[in-house]
């Protein structure tokens, strides 16, 4: 369509097809095209004349590379800007139109999350992102690109006597059962002992292609000031290192996720930042699940356990097709209706396989108005742990009563949820200190 003319045809660049994903960029008489086209799982940039915008006509211009997804771009008059990602972490590419030449922004630490903040100006050298890290608040930046130097514009605010200075982040591997190594974030005060005595806070997710990025909290402080490790598995079923690491944790594969999540426990123990028994794990929703799962297989790694309105009762909720999320889910877990999907659903599903033998201290929380994970699955859960277990380990439900999926509405409201949880961390794990 001219702009210029409101009355012109619009034209059609690429007609809708199963699977194939891609977003446009306009750049003087060519468009750019981020997709996920001809096997390109983890997209590329193509470009096409204006004139000939039919996806025949495309040309690579950034070439697919696995495992290095491209997850957005921005187009500035002399400038083509990649938001990517390089064995996990965020990456920012920028490529020169006229030369091609291209160079990635200089981040130096381990571990961290940026996003591009994309501005309205067509003629700049200037890029705006932001950036943060475990050790990190919010920091927004100006970069120039053309001098490659950068200059803060704001920083999210942190009350007290915070210093970065005080903290230490990193990055591992851990190496699953299959030998795919599996990225932790990690990050303590840097005078915690690293000796294996340190009692560690192992968070988990592992679904839907969701990355759990290395952002900042000063609630988590509270925590690390006591001692405490806290770190984050990077476990199969997100999508950090792209497409396939996604598609390794979902449906006939989703046991990769407990496994590369109990790898991980493992690693940590062998490499002493913690000792067996000395790890409390936490997860929502299906993080849940994973937690539940878990707990299952290998419950004597774990202290205690936080499972937040969990994904439990996997099998019966997939076979009700009249739940609003069940045939949406599908993709994720598998139908159930058909066999192997349904022997492979029920040999993980943690309400399907609690036994009879020791379980962690475990506190689970649910929402009354949650219309993901209904309340009557951590409620009929607990009900079962409680049947079956064989120790006198705290086991506590929460049921939130003017809450749903997210939990409560509010900062404050949130706060308390967080303090709950922390509490019971503290309690069990004998330390009340105030933080040093």
């Amino acid at each position: 369509m001219e702009a210029a003319d409101p009355g012109s045809e619009l034209t059609l660049i690429q007609e809708r097809r199963e699977n194939f994903e891609y977003d446009v960029a306009d750049h003087g008489d060519r468009f750019l095209i981020r997709n996920n086209g001809d096997g390109a799982k983890d997209f590329k940039v193509s470009e096409t004349s204006i004139t000939a915008p039919a996806s025949e006509n495309w040309q690579d211009l950034v070439p697919h590379v696995l495992g290095r997804p491209i997850g957005g771009m921005a187009v500035v008059k002399d400038y083509l800007i990649l938001s990517q990602r390089t064995n996990g972490l965020h990456q920012i590419r920028i490529i020169e139109h006229a030369t091609g030449k291209s160079f990635d922004v200089d981040f130096d630490a381990e571990d961290y999350a940026v996003s591009i903040q994309e501005g309205r100006e067509w003629d700049t050298s200037s890029l705006r992102f932001s950036y943060t890290s475990l050790t990190t608040p919010s920091t927004v930046y100006d970069y120039d690109i053309s001098t490659r130097e950068r200059e803060i514009r704001k920083q999210t605010e942190v009350l007290g006597d915070f210093s970065e200075d005080n903290y230490q982040t990193k990055r591992i591997s851990a190496p699953a059962e299959d030998g795919t190594l599996i990225p932790i974030s990690l990050l303590y005060a840097k005078d915690t002992p690293l000796d294996g005595s340190a009692p560690l806070y192992l968070y988990g997710y592992g679904s839907y292609g969701i990355i759990i990025d290395s952002n900042f909290s000063s609630a988590r402080l509270s925590l690390v000031d006591r001692g405490y490790i806290f770190a984050v598995a990077h476990v199969r079923g997100g999508m950090d290192l792209g497409w396939d690491w996604y598609d390794g944790g979902k449906l006939l594969n989703k046991k990769n996720t407990f496994t590369d999540f109990i790898a991980c426990a493992e690693h940590l123990i062998e490499k002493d930042f913690t000792a067996k028994g000395g790890i409390v794990a936490s997860g929502g929703s299906a993080g849940g699940m994973l937690m539940g799962a878990v707990v299952n297989l290998r419950p004597i790694l774990f202290k205690a356990v936080v499972a937040d309105v969990p994904f439990v009762d996997v099998l019966n909720t997939m076979e009700d097709d009249t739940l609003p999320l069940t045939t949406m889910e599908y993709n994720e877990w598998g139908n159930p209706q058909t066999k192997i999907f349904y022997d492979y659903i029920k040999s993980y599903s943690p309400y399907d396989n609690v036994k009879p033998h020791d379980y962690p201290h475990m506190l689970i929380t649910g929402g009354i108005s949650d219309p993901r994970v209904t309340y009557w699955e951590p409620a009929k859960w607990t009900a079962h742990l409680r049947d079956s277990k064989t120790d006198d380990n705290l086991l506590l439900l929460k049921i939130h009563m003017d809450s749903g999926h997210a939990g409560a509405s509010g900062r404050f409201n949130r706060l308390k949820e967080v303090a709950l949880e922390y509490a019971f961390i503290l309690k069990v794990f004998g330390l009340s200190e105030t933080p040093h």
